[in-house]
């Protein structure tokens, strides 16, 4: 049975620490690889990306496995949360093997942040080492194929799209084939992911029929949106970034190859995309489980195909499981309404 979550791809486990009140409104999601790791890449396509270790995952580079991927707020502040991580896993004895001792490991563990400082109404209130521990240990604890939660948790804790509340939202599909492809997102663009003539989110016109929101709903929200985007002024720094991933036995190369075609569902869903003061990253992860039918010519296309669509997908859940943030701290100010509150179940 799947749970239409990354979590469907076996082996694969997902932990969110969050922080929200006294000034905080932040977060750090953990995703686990099976013990020895999974074959991971990257694409860094955003104009301002806060990232850690993701040179290693070059092809042409030593390192084949990441044990785990960091996404996390705090912008560059909240990657210290990758410490955390990675002092859980060498506890674990996890990691490349540097030295003699099986103890002597270096964990693989890139990381990506989004822009949320200060949308708690404190600017200092970001993740640390602490919480990104606290997220592997989530994510360690789950249960193999357990749901994942959705909306404003983790890293998706203070996420914003345009001047709509983002957050976290994952998918998955099982090909043919019988391999999985799954994504996870942390939704937090400077674009925008509704179409503001008539209210639809972008990323449903590629899912088929979509049901038009009423025009007065869609009046009201479009008011109510402009009053958002000039208290949250000028539009603040923002990044969405991905994990798709496969049970596919994936080259490295070919890991890359998916991260890069995932953009694609980021753009589906996001306008514009890409831009200088988004950070906009995917990370890709093989598990290696199911091999790649080398008869079948385009196989491979296939979950390349898969993996934007899950993207594109992801993001839309997201959005629709995000709740509202009123105004930071004793002020009027910031705040995002959800796209729930302002369309209902449209």
């Amino acid at each position: 049975m799947t749970v239409d979550a990354l979590t469907d791809v076996t082996g694969l486990r997902v932990g969110h620490a969050t922080r929200t009140g006294e000034g905080w409104l932040t977060g750090t999601t953990v995703v686990l690889a099976p013990e020895g790791g999974a074959v991971a890449a990257v694409d860094v396509r955003g104009g301002g990306p806060g990232t850690k270790e993701t040179d290693a995952l070059d092809p042409r580079n030593v390192v084949q496995k990441a044990e785990a991927v960091v996404l996390t707020g705090g912008s560059a502040y909240g990657l210290d949360a990758a410490s955390g991580v990675m002092a859980w896993l060498e506890e674990q004895g996890r990691g490349v093997r540097v030295g003699p001792d099986p103890a002597h490991v270096v964990p693989v563990v890139p990381a990506a942040c989004v822009f949320d400082l200060g949308r708690g109404g404190d600017f200092r209130a970001r993740p640390d080492a602490s919480l990104g521990r606290a997220a592997v240990e989530a994510a360690a604890a789950s249960e193999i194929g357990a749901p994942v939660p959705e909306g404003c948790v983790g890293a998706g804790t203070g996420a914003a799209v345009g001047a709509m509340k983002g957050g976290v939202g994952t998918a998955s599909v099982v090909l043919d084939s019988g391999i999985t492809v799954a994504a996870l997102v942390v939704a937090n663009a400077a674009g925008s992911v509704l179409d503001p003539e008539t209210g639809v989110l972008y990323g449903e016109l590629f899912q088929g029929r979509v049901n038009y929101p009423d025009a007065q709903v869609h009046e009201a929200a479009r008011t109510r949106l402009a009053e958002s985007a000039a208290r949250n002024a000028p539009p603040p720094l923002n990044t969405t970034l991905a994990v798709v991933a496969t049970d596919a036995d994936l080259t490295k190369a070919q890991a890359q190859k998916l991260a890069g075609t995932a953009h694609d569902g980021i753009a589906r869903a996001v306008r514009p995309v890409h831009l200088l003061h988004d950070g906009d990253t995917v990370f890709a992860l093989a598990t290696g489980a199911r091999p790649l039918d080398a008869a079948q010519p385009l196989a491979l296309n296939e979950i390349l195909a898969a993996g934007a669509d899950v993207v594109t997908r992801a993001i839309v859940r997201a959005v629709r499981a995000a709740e509202s943030v009123k105004g930071r701290g004793e002020g009027e100010g910031g705040g995002w309404p959800s796209y729930t509150e302002l369309y209902g179940g449209s």
